[in-house]
């Protein structure tokens, strides 16, 4: 049974100049299976703006296991290659309560 979403992780974020957004899809498909494995995590999304701005939409299943997810995959190598193509001056991250989620 999948856990119920309390509290989304919402990051946006700007490439470092010159990356390319297929490669940046390639590296996070590649973070999908470890996120997945991680106690808690329930869904994810990626998207881009009109501004250009990506947004990385996690849901948790509370604020614990999502900081906990967040530094660990900071240390882990699996992460490198999307990390490396983030503007880490454009990082903005912030954890909301889930109010509702549909299918």
């Amino acid at each position: 049974m999948t856990p119920t979403a309390t509290l989304a992780e919402i990051v946006r974020f700007r490439l470092v100049p010159g990356a390319d957004p297929a490669a940046l899809l390639s590296a996070a498909k590649a973070t999908d299976a470890w996120l997945a494995a991680r106690p808690g995590y329930i869904r994810r999304s990626l998207s881009q703006g009109s501004d250009a701005a990506w947004s990385d939409v996690v849901l948790w299943s509370d604020l614990a296991t999502a900081q906990a997810a967040a530094a660990a995959l900071m240390a882990d190598p699996v992460a490198a290659p999307f990390l490396s193509l983030i503007d880490p001056a454009s990082i903005d991250m912030r954890h909301e309560q889930v109010h509702m989620t549909r299918p």
